[in-house]
């Protein structure tokens, strides 16, 4: 399965990493590195919930792009 997680740097300098075709599915890291290593638990972690409580698994189909904005 794929998901998009949207990485996003905080004013500590830290990573917030969250996932929204999972909602309530985030983590974060001191770098994106660590980041990425915790959201992959943390999906699969909520993953492993959700069958537990026999609920379906999200398929998500996100687009995500990068736009330009002259502000």
């Amino acid at each position: 399965m794929q998901y998009l997680v949207i990485f996003e740097k905080l004013k500590d300098g830290s990573i917030w990493a969250q996932v929204p075709g999972l909602p309530g599915c985030f983590s974060s890291g001191d770098t994106i590195e660590e980041a990425k290593v915790n959201v992959v638990e943390a999906i699969e972690f909520h993953l492993e919930g959700l069958r537990a409580e026999g609920l379906e698994i999200p398929v998500s189909f996100t687009k995500a792009e990068l736009i330009t904005v002259d502000a």
